[in-house]
Protein backbone atom coordinates (compact mmCIF):
# COMPACT_ATOMS: atom_id res chain seq x y z
CA UNK A 1 0.00 0.00 0.00
CA UNK A 2 1.32 3.44 -0.91
CA UNK A 3 2.17 5.78 2.01
CA UNK A 4 0.15 8.50 0.27
CA UNK A 5 -3.05 6.49 0.72
CA UNK A 6 -2.35 6.06 4.44
CA UNK A 7 -1.66 9.77 4.81
CA UNK A 8 -4.98 10.65 3.14
CA UNK A 9 -6.91 8.21 5.31
CA UNK A 10 -5.13 9.40 8.43
CA UNK A 11 -5.92 13.01 7.61
CA UNK A 12 -9.58 12.07 7.22
CA UNK A 13 -9.57 10.50 10.66
CA UNK A 14 -7.93 13.64 12.05
CA UNK A 15 -10.61 15.86 10.52
CA UNK A 16 -13.36 13.76 12.11
CA UNK A 17 -11.59 13.87 15.47
CA UNK A 18 -11.33 17.66 15.15
CA UNK A 19 -15.12 17.83 15.09
CA UNK A 20 -15.87 15.06 17.59
CA UNK A 21 -13.30 15.37 20.37
CA UNK A 22 -14.17 18.91 21.60
CA UNK A 23 -17.77 17.78 22.22
CA UNK A 24 -16.68 14.64 24.07
CA UNK A 25 -14.02 16.37 26.18
CA UNK A 26 -16.14 19.28 27.44
CA UNK A 27 -17.25 17.42 30.57
CA UNK A 28 -13.84 15.83 31.23
CA UNK A 29 -10.68 17.20 32.90
CA UNK A 30 -8.88 16.89 29.57
CA UNK A 31 -8.27 19.16 26.62
CA UNK A 32 -8.04 18.70 22.87
CA UNK A 33 -4.29 19.59 22.82
CA UNK A 34 -3.53 16.79 25.31
CA UNK A 35 -5.26 14.25 23.07
CA UNK A 36 -3.46 15.57 19.98
CA UNK A 37 -0.02 15.35 21.56
CA UNK A 38 -0.78 11.90 22.93
CA UNK A 39 -1.97 10.72 19.52
CA UNK A 40 1.21 12.00 17.85
CA UNK A 41 3.43 10.39 20.46
CA UNK A 42 1.59 7.07 20.06
CA UNK A 43 1.87 7.18 16.26
CA UNK A 44 5.60 7.83 16.46
CA UNK A 45 6.11 4.51 18.22
CA UNK A 46 5.19 2.77 14.95
CA UNK A 47 8.57 1.91 13.36
CA UNK A 48 7.76 3.40 9.94
CA UNK A 49 6.48 6.66 11.44
CA UNK A 50 9.40 6.81 13.87
CA UNK A 51 11.90 6.62 11.02
CA UNK A 52 10.12 9.36 9.06
CA UNK A 53 9.82 11.83 11.96
CA UNK A 54 12.58 14.48 11.77
CA UNK A 55 13.90 16.86 14.40
CA UNK A 56 12.22 20.27 13.95
CA UNK A 57 15.61 21.91 13.46
CA UNK A 58 15.91 20.16 10.09
CA UNK A 59 12.85 21.89 8.60
CA UNK A 60 12.90 25.40 10.03
CA UNK A 61 11.14 27.15 7.13
CA UNK A 62 8.28 24.64 7.04
CA UNK A 63 7.73 24.80 10.79
CA UNK A 64 7.98 28.59 10.82
CA UNK A 65 5.30 29.08 8.17
CA UNK A 66 3.00 26.34 9.49
CA UNK A 67 2.98 27.76 13.03
CA UNK A 68 2.77 31.30 11.64
CA UNK A 69 -0.43 30.36 9.77
CA UNK A 70 -2.22 28.90 12.77
CA UNK A 71 -1.22 31.82 15.00
CA UNK A 72 -2.52 34.53 12.63
CA UNK A 73 -5.82 32.67 12.13
CA UNK A 74 -6.13 32.33 15.89
CA UNK A 75 -5.53 36.07 16.33
CA UNK A 76 -8.34 36.87 13.88
CA UNK A 77 -10.74 34.60 15.78
CA UNK A 78 -9.71 36.12 19.13
CA UNK A 79 -10.26 39.67 17.90
CA UNK A 80 -13.67 38.91 16.41
CA UNK A 81 -15.08 37.41 19.61
CA UNK A 82 -14.13 40.26 21.95
CA UNK A 83 -17.28 42.26 22.72
CA UNK A 84 -15.63 44.97 24.80
CA UNK A 85 -14.66 48.23 23.08
CA UNK A 86 -10.95 48.98 23.33
CA UNK A 87 -10.01 51.65 25.85
CA UNK A 88 -7.52 52.53 28.56
CA UNK A 89 -9.81 51.77 31.52
CA UNK A 90 -11.83 48.99 29.92
CA UNK A 91 -8.63 47.12 28.99
CA UNK A 92 -6.72 48.05 32.16
CA UNK A 93 -5.94 44.46 33.13
CA UNK A 94 -4.66 43.73 29.61
CA UNK A 95 -2.32 46.73 29.63
CA UNK A 96 -0.98 45.66 33.02
CA UNK A 97 -0.26 42.14 31.80
CA UNK A 98 1.45 43.45 28.66
CA UNK A 99 3.31 46.39 30.17
CA UNK A 100 4.35 44.88 33.50
CA UNK A 101 3.78 41.13 33.55
CA UNK A 102 5.34 40.28 30.19
CA UNK A 103 8.58 42.32 30.56
CA UNK A 104 9.04 40.89 34.06
CA UNK A 105 8.60 37.39 32.64
CA UNK A 106 11.19 37.98 29.92
CA UNK A 107 13.68 39.52 32.37
CA UNK A 108 13.29 36.68 34.87
CA UNK A 109 13.52 33.93 32.25
CA UNK A 110 16.60 35.53 30.68
CA UNK A 111 18.34 35.59 34.05
CA UNK A 112 17.22 32.03 34.73
CA UNK A 113 18.54 30.86 31.35
CA UNK A 114 21.99 32.30 31.95
CA UNK A 115 22.23 31.14 35.57
CA UNK A 116 20.61 27.70 35.33
CA UNK A 117 21.34 26.64 31.75
CA UNK A 118 24.63 28.45 31.20
CA UNK A 119 23.35 30.19 28.05
CA UNK A 120 24.77 33.35 26.58
CA UNK A 121 22.73 36.54 26.65
CA UNK A 122 21.39 36.16 23.11
CA UNK A 123 20.26 32.53 23.51
CA UNK A 124 18.79 33.14 26.97
CA UNK A 125 16.85 36.18 25.72
CA UNK A 126 15.54 34.25 22.73
CA UNK A 127 14.31 31.42 24.95
CA UNK A 128 12.70 33.92 27.33
CA UNK A 129 10.99 35.91 24.57
CA UNK A 130 9.71 32.72 22.94
CA UNK A 131 8.22 31.45 26.20
CA UNK A 132 6.82 34.76 27.48
CA UNK A 133 3.61 35.15 25.41
CA UNK A 134 0.35 33.45 26.28
CA UNK A 135 -0.40 31.32 23.24
CA UNK A 136 -3.55 32.43 21.36
CA UNK A 137 -4.03 28.96 19.84
CA UNK A 138 -3.90 26.78 22.94
CA UNK A 139 -5.53 29.42 25.16
CA UNK A 140 -8.88 29.06 23.37
CA UNK A 141 -10.31 27.02 26.26
CA UNK A 142 -9.85 29.95 28.66
CA UNK A 143 -10.95 32.69 26.27
CA UNK A 144 -14.27 34.47 25.91
CA UNK A 145 -17.09 32.78 24.03
CA UNK A 146 -18.57 33.53 20.63
CA UNK A 147 -19.36 37.13 19.59
CA UNK A 148 -22.21 38.58 21.68
CA UNK A 149 -22.19 35.56 23.99
CA UNK A 150 -22.39 36.04 27.75
CA UNK A 151 -18.98 34.60 28.62
CA UNK A 152 -16.86 37.76 28.80
CA UNK A 153 -15.98 37.87 32.48
CA UNK A 154 -12.77 39.64 33.43
CA UNK A 155 -10.42 36.59 33.56
CA UNK A 156 -11.57 35.27 30.18
CA UNK A 157 -11.41 38.73 28.63
CA UNK A 158 -7.95 39.42 30.06
CA UNK A 159 -6.53 36.13 28.77
CA UNK A 160 -8.12 36.62 25.33
CA UNK A 161 -6.90 40.17 24.84
CA UNK A 162 -3.47 39.39 26.30
CA UNK A 163 -3.04 36.42 23.97
CA UNK A 164 -4.17 38.58 21.05
CA UNK A 165 -1.51 41.22 21.60
CA UNK A 166 1.44 39.66 23.38
CA UNK A 167 2.53 37.44 20.49
CA UNK A 168 3.27 40.54 18.44
CA UNK A 169 4.77 42.38 21.42
CA UNK A 170 7.26 39.56 22.01
CA UNK A 171 8.80 40.26 18.61
CA UNK A 172 10.93 43.25 19.74
CA UNK A 173 12.71 40.98 22.21
CA UNK A 174 13.18 38.24 19.62
CA UNK A 175 14.70 40.86 17.30
CA UNK A 176 16.90 42.04 20.16
CA UNK A 177 18.14 38.47 20.59
CA UNK A 178 18.85 38.30 16.84
CA UNK A 179 20.80 41.56 17.03
CA UNK A 180 22.82 40.28 19.98
CA UNK A 181 23.57 37.02 18.18
CA UNK A 182 24.70 38.72 14.98
CA UNK A 183 26.33 41.84 16.34
CA UNK A 184 28.82 40.52 18.85
CA UNK A 185 26.86 41.13 22.04
CA UNK A 186 25.75 44.16 24.02
CA UNK A 187 28.75 46.29 23.05
CA UNK A 188 27.84 46.30 19.36
CA UNK A 189 24.10 46.88 19.85
CA UNK A 190 22.40 50.10 18.78
CA UNK A 191 19.79 50.59 21.49
CA UNK A 192 18.34 53.68 19.85
CA UNK A 193 17.71 51.78 16.60
CA UNK A 194 16.13 48.88 18.48
CA UNK A 195 13.85 51.18 20.47
CA UNK A 196 12.89 53.39 17.52
CA UNK A 197 12.41 50.68 14.89
CA UNK A 198 11.79 47.31 16.53
CA UNK A 199 9.68 48.65 19.39
CA UNK A 200 7.97 51.90 18.42
CA UNK A 201 7.77 51.86 14.61
CA UNK A 202 6.84 48.23 14.01
CA UNK A 203 4.26 48.10 16.79
CA UNK A 204 2.70 51.41 15.74
CA UNK A 205 2.59 50.41 12.08
CA UNK A 206 1.03 47.06 12.93
CA UNK A 207 -1.65 48.61 15.16
CA UNK A 208 -2.56 51.57 12.94
CA UNK A 209 -2.41 49.91 9.54
CA UNK A 210 -4.24 46.85 10.86
CA UNK A 211 -6.99 49.08 12.26
CA UNK A 212 -7.30 50.98 8.96
CA UNK A 213 -7.53 47.72 6.99
CA UNK A 214 -10.11 46.34 9.42
CA UNK A 215 -12.22 49.51 9.14
CA UNK A 216 -12.00 49.55 5.35
CA UNK A 217 -12.96 45.90 5.04
CA UNK A 218 -15.68 46.45 7.64
CA UNK A 219 -17.18 49.12 5.39
CA UNK A 220 -17.10 46.69 2.44
CA UNK A 221 -18.65 44.00 4.59
CA UNK A 222 -21.40 45.90 6.39
CA UNK A 223 -21.94 49.38 4.94
CA UNK A 224 -21.98 49.07 1.16
CA UNK A 225 -25.39 49.29 -0.54
CA UNK A 226 -27.47 46.28 0.42
CA UNK A 227 -26.90 44.24 -2.74
CA UNK A 228 -23.09 44.68 -2.63
CA UNK A 229 -22.09 44.21 1.00
CA UNK A 230 -19.92 41.18 1.76
CA UNK A 231 -22.03 40.12 4.70
CA UNK A 232 -24.84 39.13 2.32
CA UNK A 233 -22.72 36.27 1.04
CA UNK A 234 -22.93 34.47 4.38
CA UNK A 235 -19.49 32.99 3.74
CA UNK A 236 -17.38 32.65 6.86
CA UNK A 237 -14.15 32.30 4.90
CA UNK A 238 -14.18 36.08 4.42
CA UNK A 239 -12.37 36.05 7.78
CA UNK A 240 -9.48 34.21 6.12
CA UNK A 241 -9.28 36.87 3.41
CA UNK A 242 -9.21 39.66 6.01
CA UNK A 243 -6.49 37.80 7.91
CA UNK A 244 -4.26 37.39 4.87
CA UNK A 245 -4.74 40.97 3.66
CA UNK A 246 -3.97 42.46 7.07
CA UNK A 247 -0.96 40.23 7.71
CA UNK A 248 0.50 40.64 4.23
CA UNK A 249 0.10 44.43 4.09
CA UNK A 250 1.55 45.03 7.55
CA UNK A 251 4.50 42.72 6.93
CA UNK A 252 5.12 44.42 3.56
CA UNK A 253 5.76 47.78 5.29
CA UNK A 254 7.94 46.16 7.97
CA UNK A 255 5.38 46.17 10.77
CA UNK A 256 4.42 43.35 13.10
CA UNK A 257 1.84 41.28 11.25
CA UNK A 258 0.57 39.59 14.42
CA UNK A 259 -0.35 42.99 15.88
CA UNK A 260 -1.87 44.01 12.54
CA UNK A 261 -4.17 40.98 12.31
CA UNK A 262 -5.50 41.42 15.84
CA UNK A 263 -6.02 45.16 15.29
CA UNK A 264 -7.82 44.44 12.02
CA UNK A 265 -10.10 41.94 13.77
CA UNK A 266 -10.98 44.47 16.49
CA UNK A 267 -11.67 47.19 13.91
CA UNK A 268 -13.75 44.84 11.78
CA UNK A 269 -15.83 43.91 14.81
CA UNK A 270 -16.26 47.57 15.79
CA UNK A 271 -17.51 48.53 12.32
CA UNK A 272 -20.87 46.85 13.03
CA UNK A 273 -20.63 45.38 16.49
CA UNK A 274 -23.99 43.64 16.78
CA UNK A 275 -24.15 42.05 13.31
CA UNK A 276 -24.74 38.30 13.19
CA UNK A 277 -22.14 37.90 10.43
CA UNK A 278 -19.35 38.31 13.00
CA UNK A 279 -20.30 34.95 14.46
CA UNK A 280 -20.21 33.35 11.01
CA UNK A 281 -16.66 34.65 10.40
CA UNK A 282 -15.52 33.74 13.89
CA UNK A 283 -16.87 30.20 13.64
CA UNK A 284 -15.03 29.64 10.35
CA UNK A 285 -11.77 30.99 11.80
CA UNK A 286 -12.20 28.84 14.90
CA UNK A 287 -12.82 25.66 12.91
CA UNK A 288 -9.84 26.27 10.64
CA UNK A 289 -7.66 27.09 13.64
CA UNK A 290 -8.71 23.91 15.42
CA UNK A 291 -7.93 21.75 12.41
CA UNK A 292 -4.48 23.29 11.89
CA UNK A 293 -3.80 23.10 15.62
CA UNK A 294 -4.59 19.38 15.69
CA UNK A 295 -2.29 18.67 12.75
CA UNK A 296 0.59 20.61 14.31
CA UNK A 297 0.12 19.18 17.80
CA UNK A 298 0.02 15.64 16.46
CA UNK A 299 3.30 16.51 14.75
CA UNK A 300 4.59 17.97 18.01
CA UNK A 301 3.77 14.75 19.84
CA UNK A 302 5.52 12.77 17.12
CA UNK A 303 8.76 14.78 17.28
CA UNK A 304 8.81 14.45 21.06
CA UNK A 305 9.36 10.71 20.59
CA UNK A 306 10.42 9.99 17.02
CA UNK A 307 12.14 13.29 16.26
CA UNK A 308 14.29 13.30 19.37
CA UNK A 309 13.14 16.76 20.46
CA UNK A 310 13.95 16.02 24.10
CA UNK A 311 17.23 14.16 23.57
CA UNK A 312 19.28 17.20 24.65
CA UNK A 313 17.21 17.70 27.80
CA UNK A 314 19.09 18.10 31.08
CA UNK A 315 17.97 18.25 34.68
CA UNK A 316 18.63 22.02 34.83
CA UNK A 317 16.48 22.41 31.69
CA UNK A 318 13.65 20.46 33.34
CA UNK A 319 13.97 22.69 36.41
CA UNK A 320 13.87 25.75 34.12
CA UNK A 321 10.56 24.58 32.59
CA UNK A 322 8.94 24.01 35.98
CA UNK A 323 10.13 27.31 37.42
CA UNK A 324 8.99 29.18 34.30
CA UNK A 325 5.45 27.81 34.54
CA UNK A 326 4.94 27.51 38.29
CA UNK A 327 6.80 30.58 39.56
CA UNK A 328 7.87 33.09 36.93
CA UNK A 329 4.63 33.52 34.97
CA UNK A 330 2.28 33.43 38.01
CA UNK A 331 4.44 35.84 40.03
CA UNK A 332 4.96 38.22 37.12
CA UNK A 333 1.25 38.25 36.36
CA UNK A 334 0.38 38.73 40.03
CA UNK A 335 2.77 41.68 40.32
CA UNK A 336 1.34 43.19 37.15
CA UNK A 337 -2.19 43.02 38.56
CA UNK A 338 -1.39 44.55 41.94
CA UNK A 339 -3.57 47.61 42.40
CA UNK A 340 -5.90 46.62 39.56
CA UNK A 341 -8.90 46.29 41.86
CA UNK A 342 -9.62 42.76 40.69
CA UNK A 343 -10.51 40.00 43.15
CA UNK A 344 -7.97 37.48 44.37
CA UNK A 345 -9.67 34.76 42.32
CA UNK A 346 -9.55 36.77 39.11
CA UNK A 347 -5.88 37.61 39.59
CA UNK A 348 -5.05 33.99 40.34
CA UNK A 349 -6.80 32.69 37.20
CA UNK A 350 -5.21 35.28 34.90
CA UNK A 351 -1.75 34.79 36.39
CA UNK A 352 -1.84 31.00 36.31
CA UNK A 353 -3.25 30.37 32.81
CA UNK A 354 -0.31 31.71 30.84
CA UNK A 355 -0.43 28.82 28.37
CA UNK A 356 2.66 28.20 26.22
CA UNK A 357 2.28 26.60 22.82
CA UNK A 358 2.75 26.97 19.09
CA UNK A 359 3.81 30.61 19.27
CA UNK A 360 6.95 29.45 21.09
CA UNK A 361 7.73 27.02 18.27
CA UNK A 362 7.22 29.81 15.72
CA UNK A 363 9.64 32.20 17.40
CA UNK A 364 12.37 29.60 17.79
CA UNK A 365 12.13 28.43 14.17
CA UNK A 366 12.04 32.04 12.95
CA UNK A 367 15.08 33.04 14.98
CA UNK A 368 17.15 29.95 14.11
CA UNK A 369 16.50 30.67 10.44
CA UNK A 370 17.83 34.24 10.73
CA UNK A 371 20.88 33.95 13.01
CA UNK A 372 23.25 31.41 14.55
CA UNK A 373 22.62 30.65 18.22
CA UNK A 374 24.52 28.47 20.66
CA UNK A 375 23.14 25.18 21.99
CA UNK A 376 20.11 25.12 19.69
CA UNK A 377 19.30 21.52 20.65
CA UNK A 378 19.12 22.53 24.30
CA UNK A 379 16.87 25.48 23.42
CA UNK A 380 14.54 23.20 21.44
CA UNK A 381 14.45 20.62 24.25
CA UNK A 382 13.81 23.19 26.99
CA UNK A 383 11.09 24.96 25.03
CA UNK A 384 9.52 21.65 23.99
CA UNK A 385 9.35 20.39 27.57
CA UNK A 386 7.90 23.70 28.76
CA UNK A 387 5.18 23.56 26.11
CA UNK A 388 4.45 19.91 26.94
CA UNK A 389 4.11 20.58 30.67
CA UNK A 390 1.93 23.62 29.94
CA UNK A 391 -0.38 21.58 27.71
CA UNK A 392 -0.76 18.90 30.38
CA UNK A 393 -0.98 21.16 33.42
CA UNK A 394 -3.31 23.79 31.99
CA UNK A 395 -5.34 21.24 30.03
CA UNK A 396 -6.15 19.20 33.14
CA UNK A 397 -7.00 22.22 35.31
CA UNK A 398 -8.95 24.36 32.84
CA UNK A 399 -12.31 22.55 33.14
CA UNK A 400 -12.62 22.52 36.97
CA UNK A 401 -11.28 26.08 37.28
CA UNK A 402 -13.70 27.49 34.69
CA UNK A 403 -16.57 25.57 36.25
CA UNK A 404 -15.78 27.21 39.58
CA UNK A 405 -15.54 30.58 37.83
CA UNK A 406 -18.93 30.06 36.17
CA UNK A 407 -20.52 29.04 39.45
CA UNK A 408 -19.18 32.19 41.07
CA UNK A 409 -20.67 34.23 38.21
CA UNK A 410 -24.05 32.50 38.65
CA UNK A 411 -23.91 30.61 35.35
CA UNK A 412 -25.20 27.09 34.75
CA UNK A 413 -21.96 25.13 34.62
CA UNK A 414 -23.38 22.01 32.97
CA UNK A 415 -24.85 23.83 29.98
CA UNK A 416 -21.79 26.05 29.73
CA UNK A 417 -19.50 23.05 29.45
CA UNK A 418 -21.71 21.30 26.92
CA UNK A 419 -22.34 24.49 24.91
CA UNK A 420 -26.11 24.00 25.28
CA UNK A 421 -28.86 26.55 25.76
CA UNK A 422 -31.26 25.52 28.48
CA UNK A 423 -34.94 25.66 27.61
CA UNK A 424 -37.04 27.81 29.95
CA UNK A 425 -39.10 25.87 32.53
CA UNK A 426 -42.75 25.25 31.62
CA UNK A 427 -45.24 27.79 32.89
Amino acid sequence: MEPYVLVVAGFGVLVLLTAWLPMVLRALPLSLPICCVGLGAALSTVPTVYDLTPHPGLHLALIEHATEAVVVISLMGAGLKIDRMIGWRRWAVTWRMLGIGMPLTILALTALGTALLGLGTAAALLLAASLAPTDPVLASDVQVGHPDEDHEDEPRFALTSEAGLNDGLAFPFVNLALALAGGGGLAGLSWSHWLAVDVLWKIAVGAMLGAVIGRALGWLTFHLPNLSKLSRTGDGFVALGVTCIAYGCVQAVDGYGFVGVFAAALALRASSRGHDYHRKMHDYAEELERLLMMVLLVGFGAVLVGGGLLHALTWPAAAFALVALLLVRPLSGWIGLLGSGRSLGDRAVVSFFGIRGLGTVYYLSYAFGHAAFEQTDLLWATAGLTVLISILMHGVTVTPVLRALDRRMGRDTASAQLDLTLAPPPA
